[in-house]
């Protein structure tokens, strides 16, 4: 898969509903039921497994190269499906962050690195109605309402009966920069906190004294029960999805040296209840 970008924000939404991954999901499947073909047997036809295929009909995840190429060999369609993809690659999804959030769902392993903003599977309901209120300087209200909630729901993965693996290195900027108020900041140290004490999620500070960083773009590393990794990093222009092996070695190893660097859980623990008390302060003199 080469670098995927991913748009921002659309008004109009797709014809049927579907972003161009859910479409591409679509006609893999309408394909193979024409062929009365299983997803067990597609998914031997092109070298893949019942759940690889199940993914991919259901838009959840990009289908690679070779498996776009095996199916418009199988299906008789020459260059089809990997015209398709190939589009999503060149030209987005018009439904902005669908992709990310539905291969996010399915990872059994999340690695985040942010800088400046607490990650959304982390944020409380008050620190992300202030993101988006930032993010329009006219917002609709029951648009920000709309995506807080989705944003909220998405935090479910956590709360699972088994829930992926989530390790978070945050840079102390992220606890510094004051999104909303004193308040607001005040009750997002303390959701960071309960996070950090989850069986399943380990959370450590980057300091300010950790001096050069080893990467000074954020991005979150995906990797799911085959094995497969895949990266998103928010852009200027939108997000960027990719899982180039160049790219994902880049980012393994750039992530291992973001955590040497970090405070350890303990520590990490500590500064952010320093932080909280600073915040709990303040709010309390305005």
């Amino acid at each position: 898969m080469a670098n995927l970008q991913v748009t921002g924000p659309d008004k109009e939404s797709p014809s049927e509903g579907l972003n161009d991954l859910e479409y591409l999901g679509g006609e893999v499947r309408v394909a193979r039921e024409g062929r009365k073909l299983s997803q067990v047997q597609l998914g031997k036809a092109t070298g893949y497994s019942k759940s690889y295929v199940c993914k991919v009909e259901g838009g959840v995840i990009i289908p690679s190269v070779e498996f776009a190429q095996k199916c418009d060999l199988v299906f008789g369609t020459p260059g089809m499906f990997e015209r398709l993809r190939q589009r999503i690659v060149e030209r987005g999804h018009p439904s902005w962050f669908a992709p990310y959030a539905k291969m996010e769902g399915s990872a059994v392993e999340i690695l985040m690195y942010t800088l400046n903003v607490i990650p959304g599977l982390l944020q409380t309901e008050s620190y992300a109605e202030a993101i988006f209120r930032v993010d329009d300087p006219q917002p609709d209200a029951e648009e920000v309402r709309q995506r807080v909630a989705k944003r909220m729901g998405r935090q479910s993965i956590l709360t699972r009966d088994v829930p992926p693996m989530l390790w978070v290195v945050l840079h102390e900027s992220a606890l510094r920069t004051v999104i909303g108020d004193a308040a607001v900041m005040r009750d997002q140290m303390a959701r960071l906190a309960e996070a950090a004490r989850m069986p399943r999620v380990t959370l450590q500070i980057l300091p300010f004294g950790a001096g050069c960083l080893p990467a000074i773009v954020p991005f979150t590393a995906l990797r799911f029960r085959d094995g497969g990794i895949t990266l998103y990093s928010d852009t200027i222009a939108g997000g960027q999805m990719s899982d180039s092996p160049q790219q994902v070695t880049y980012a393994s190893r750039a992530f291992d040296r973001l955590r040497m660097e970090s405070l350890g859980s303990g520590e990490s623990l500590r500064l952010m209840g320093k932080i909280e008390r600073e915040y709990r302060d303040a709010a309390g003199s305005n």
